[in-house]
């Protein structure tokens, strides 16, 4: 087998110092590997050729095989290239967000080849820009998968630390994290999972003061805040300011998650939920209890929504509240109406 590396290794060295094109040279080692399979195949068991090339077609089979999947993920690649050059060709200057690098080309490989998403869509993610409040347990998944996705530049803004307490579902964050604040935690992981990917954290309390002005400088927001105060000042500042609010809840089996965007269609958050629920009535994480998975279902779940709403693909959640029951492996959706009286996006706050 050794001889048959040798004579492969100097056909190729020989072909490139001679100036010989690639796919002659890969013309010329498969010529010999096809000679050295007719050898195994056609020459008894024993034979001294035979056992000087190996003594079983097995192996070289194997080798083949190895072979055949590398040149055709190659040729896939080249492919993929063409594809997303060819859009980029094609499609308006703004939706462009630079071109990609071969490690991008291949890590978003699978995005591309969706007839949903194809190269527009991914340019589209890399030149998004999406703010997400709260780092816990919706924000963990949520911020990892954009990441990952490769939206071009996220938000976080969260004023809470790492906490033991956390680690059973909040899985962006480790142990080693405990007493680091959640953005900057956060921000370590995903750049660690895509150095392609800009991460802005913001360690503070979303408020009145800054909200407007933080919002105005992202495309969409992802709400997966665990009070209502923020809840609202989110819907009324993405409401003002026309930009659409993926928006996930949970309690302890059960998850919900919507999307608000009044400027197009459907209701605003307040519409559904005109006032907050008495005290008691809505208990938090830390007080009722919450299956560990299930923010990552919901939070997951709030990045497909906002990968949805940055391509243009499929039909987002607005109008629509999706339910999912993890205690029972049931999910529903149900029709949100918008209320002309709504003191956010009513008839008469225009």
């Amino acid at each position: 087998m050794l001889l048959v590396i040798v004579l492969a290794a100097a056909l190729w060295g020989l072909g490139y110092v001679m100036g010989v094109s690639r796919p002659a040279r890969v013309t010329s080692v498969g010529a010999l590997f096809a000679g050295v399979l007719l050898v195994q195949f056609l020459l008894p068991e024993g034979h001294e050729l035979r056992e000087a090339t190996g003594g079983s077609p097995a192996l070289w089979l194997i080798v083949g095989g190895f072979a055949l999947m590398a040149l055709l993920y190659a040729r896939l690649l080249a492919a993929l290239r063409r594809r997303v050059g060819a859009s980029a060709a094609g499609a308006p200057k703004k939706e462009t967000g630079g071109s990609f690098t071969e490690t991008e080309l291949d890590r978003y490989a699978r995005h591309i080849v969706l007839r949903e998403l194809g190269g527009p869509g991914q340019k589209r993610l890399k030149s998004a820009r999406v703010l997400v409040i709260g780092a816990g347990g919706l924000g963990a998944p949520a911020l990892q998968y954009l990441a990952a996705a490769g939206v071009g530049t996220i938000g976080i803004i969260d004023d809470d630390v790492v906490e033991n307490a956390n680690l059973q579902r909040q899985v962006i964050h480790r142990d080693a994290d405990i007493g680091m604040p959640k953005v900057f935690s956060a921000q370590a992981a995903m750049e660690a999972q895509n150095p392609n990917v800009t991460v802005r954290p913001y360690h503070r309390r979303l408020t009145e003061e800054i909200a407007a002005e933080l919002f105005a400088d992202y495309d969409l927001i992802l709400d997966g805040t665990d009070n209502f105060d923020t809840r609202y000042l989110a819907n009324r500042t993405a409401v003002a300011l026309g930009k659409p609010l993926v928006s996930g809840a949970l309690a302890q089996w059960e998850g919900q998650l919507s999307v608000f965007h009044p400027a197009t269609s459907g209701p605003c958050y307040q519409c559904i939920f005109p006032e907050a629920p008495a005290a008691g009535l809505a208990p938090s994480c830390s007080e009722a209890g919450v299956i560990g998975p299930l923010p990552g279902v919901v939070g997951s779940m709030m990045a497909v929504e906002a990968l949805k709403l940055i391509t243009q693909a499929g039909q987002p959640l607005i109008g629509e509240m999706l339910i999912y029951d993890a205690l029972y492996g049931e999910s529903r959706k149900i029709s949100l109406a918008k209320r002309a009286d709504c003191p956010v996006c009513g008839a008469g706050t225009a």
